[in-house]
């Protein structure tokens, strides 16, 4: 599966990722896995953003490198931020604590002490 796509190609609602494969070893894990907030743009968004970063955040080179103005760089950026936001959820304060837990690193007791 190709994990760059998180939206089903039929429905367009967000795929869950159950299962990841090396094709060199063919090594594979079954599981619920997290996508990313950039894995779940579109491919060409994802390009744009990887283009901005390898670049500095170069609008001018922006501008160059795809043949459009600063005002069409700066809305598309804007574009993709409003993307990211609305699939963005913030990690609850106390994830760290329960993970901790459920890997046996802290006990119950003392995870209940340090939750918020």
């Amino acid at each position: 599966m190709d994990i760059s796509r998180a939206s089903c190609c039929g429905c367009g609602r967000d795929m869950r990722i159950t299962q990841v494969r090396c094709p060199q070893c063919d090594v594979s894990m079954e599981g619920e896995f997290e996508i990313s907030p950039f894995a779940r743009l579109p491919l060409e968004d994802q390009l744009f953003v990887a283009a901005f970063v390898r670049h500095h955040g170069s609008i001018k080179k922006m501008e160059g490198l795809f043949g459009i103005s600063y005002p069409t760089v700066k809305n598309r950026l804007n574009a993709i931020v409003r993307r990211i936001d609305e699939n963005f959820e913030a990690p609850s304060p106390n994830s760290r604590i329960l993970e901790q837990l459920s890997w046996g690193q802290i006990t119950v007791d003392e995870a209940l002490d340090r939750m918020e």
